[in-house]
Order: structure tokens, then sequence, then C-alpha cells
């Protein structure tokens, strides 16, 4: 049979050739977008008065929530694990005092206080206060008054700078062992803010 004994077939082939080339620059286009977002993704980034540099392998989230004024995202070297980290800011007097902020992130683990090997360090910088707070467990994740998801074996790292225009609040949530090795990176990068080296 020919192939005009069979349109249904001419048919086919036409569709599968505008498919195939439709797809090809789909597939272009989407390379060039993520190349141009992985370019736009800033070195430094400011929250309220303090300057970060985004360590080089941690990539950045753009946000598009008031409450978070930046968004980090690490993955480990198997790209099967990752971890968030979240800059909230409020402004001046808004967001609480320390201590009610670190209560609240330990009361978002399933386990109480006493059970998430928890730990909190006050350390001045630059004559700047920063309390680090750190807690392992079954964290609960989602936003504040909506459903939450359970997520066991995770590590909360926050860092909590103080400042008379409006603290900065900084939270790392991930697996325990990525969180963990994650650790002196956070710490670099929030006392570099600092003017710490």
């Amino acid at each position: 049979m020919g192939s005009f004994d069979n349109p249904g077939g001419i048919l086919y082939q036409a569709h599968m050739r505008i498919f195939t080339s439709v797809s090809r620059i789909l597939l272009v286009w989407m390379s060039a977008a993520t190349v141009a977002v992985a370019a736009d993704a800033p070195a430094k980034f400011t929250v309220s008065e303090f300057v970060f540099t985004r360590p080089a392998d941690w990539q950045w989230i753009e946000v598009n929530s008031v409450m978070r004024k930046a968004q980090l995202k690490i993955v480990d070297a198997d790209k099967k694990e990752s971890a968030e980290v979240i800059f909230f800011y409020f402004g001046e007097g808004g967001g609480g005092v320390t201590k009610d902020n670190i209560d609240r992130w330990l009361s978002q683990f399933v386990e109480p206080k006493e059970k998430l090997n928890s730990k909190v360090e006050e350390v001045t910088i630059s004559q700047r206060k920063v309390t680090y707070v750190q807690a392992e467990g079954t964290y609960l994740s989602g936003m504040p008054g909506g459903p939450k998801t359970s997520q066991p074996n995770t590590m909360l790292l926050g860092a909590i700078i103080e400042s008379d225009q409006g603290n900065v609040f900084i939270r790392l949530t991930g697996p325990i062992k990525l969180a963990k090795s994650s650790q002196p990176a956070l710490r670099k990068m929030v006392e570099g803010s600092l003017g710490s080296r």
C-alpha cells in the first residue's frame, strides 16, 4: 500500500514532525530560561540592613511571600536530599522577641522540647547579638494555620540577628546529616553579614 492509500498515516507523520519541531523549540527555550535563572541568582543579597553572601553551591529560590525576604536551597552531593534556608524580616519591632521565636521554632516539632536535643547559643559579633538555635526530630512543615507535613529525622538550625531596625530570622530545615554538614557555611554567611570573616 502506498502512502497515498493511507491518508491517516500521512496526517500522523505530519503531526509527528510538527510535534518534534515544537518539542525542540520548547527544550531550547527551557534550557535558555534555566541559564537565565542561574545567571540572575545573586551572589549577595540584602535583608534589612544586612548583606549576605550566598554560598556558591546553595541555590537561589525566588520568593513570593511578604514574610519571606529570601530563600535558598541546599542539595546534597547525590542530589537525593535537600534543605531550605529562609530569611524572615518583619520590620522594626516586628516578629516578636528572640525567646518567643525560639519557643515557636521548637514547637514546630512533634516531640517535646526535652527530646529534641536542642541547643541555644548566644554570641556577640561586631557588637551585634546573634542567637543560634538547633533541634532535631519530627518537623511539622507547613504554613501557619495550614495543613502540616511530618518530616522525621529533620534538623532545624536557626539564627536570630538582633537589630534596632528589626530582627532578622534565618531558619534552615532539612535532613539531619545534610543540615549538620551545612552548619559551618550557615554560620559563615551569618557572621559575614556582620563584618566578621
